[in-house]
């Protein structure tokens, strides 16, 4: 699919967090060569540049829009266009890191011992991936599909859980690994705007089944989707809307 950077970043401080608490956990001092998989618009990669300014950073992103926004803000990082699932280093590196990208990814099983294969001894596998999957925001999705004039064109768009509990990775990880935390943290959101839930989904799980559709049925999609999230996550009275996400963090040393 075709991201769109702005959307996408529409909610950059509350999309950042998350990446910027995996960050601080990685107990690298000074690492040669690293990798950001499926690093979007390189606004999270910079922050891995900030931290260690001497290494060797490469950029890896299926989206061309989203590639072309990181190079324009970043251009002395190194950026490469390819699919995430069939991308391999030409050497071992010091870090893999994956914010928010790897729950794009099936068989995580053997996705996961695999991404371990590609670090230089001592080197870490440090990714983050949503885990909201049972929240109204993605459960209402389904719902929306599953009872619209578009089902038979979305239908085939519906995946099960993207990414799993922890112990499907403890499982995949622990073998490989001579040392490995999982943990998840819910994050308590508090967004402004009029439908902010709405608006924070089209940038990422929505976009898929949007850009399925044609006119009229992804304007009255949408729509329904909208009208879902005003019930769900209702706006206080202070104008705010609150929508907690769980994210799973996995910490993976080689």
């Amino acid at each position: 699919m075709a991201w769109d950077p702005t959307q996408y970043l529409t909610f950059g401080n509350e999309r950042l967090q998350p990446a910027l608490d995996l960050l601080a956990r990685v107990p690298l001092e000074t690492p040669d060569t690293m990798v950001d998989l499926g690093c979007g618009a390189g606004n999270v990669t910079k922050f891995l540049q900030g931290r260690w300014p001497n290494a060797h950073i490469t950029g890896i992103d299926g989206s061309p829009e989203m590639l072309e926004r990181a190079r324009t803000e970043a251009p002395d990082i190194e950026w490469v266009q390819a699919d995430m699932n069939d991308w391999r280093p030409d050497v071992p590196v010091d870090l893999i890191y994956s914010n928010a990208a790897l729950h794009w990814l099936d068989d995580h099983s053997g996705l996961f011992p695999r991404l371990m294969t590609y670090l230089a001894p001592g080197g870490y596998l440090a990714a983050q991936m949503p885990r909201n999957w049972e929240a109204p925001s993605h459960t209402h999705i389904t719902e929306a599909v599953q009872q619209g004039p578009w089902r038979a064109e979305l239908e085939p768009l519906l995946r099960p859980s993207p990414s799993h509990a922890p112990e499907v990775y403890y499982e995949a990880l622990a073998p490989v690994s001579s040392g490995l935390d999982i943990w998840e943290t819910e994050y308590c959101q508090i967004l402004d705007g009029e439908n902010p839930v709405a608006e924070f989904v089209k940038g990422s799980q929505l976009k898929r089944f949007l850009d399925a559709l044609d006119e009229p049925h992804r304007t009255a999609f949408e729509q329904e989707y909208r009208t879902r999230m005003l019930s769900a996550y209702p706006k206080r009275q202070d104008g705010k809307t609150l929508f907690p996400f769980r994210r799973l963090f996995i910490l993976a040393r080689k």
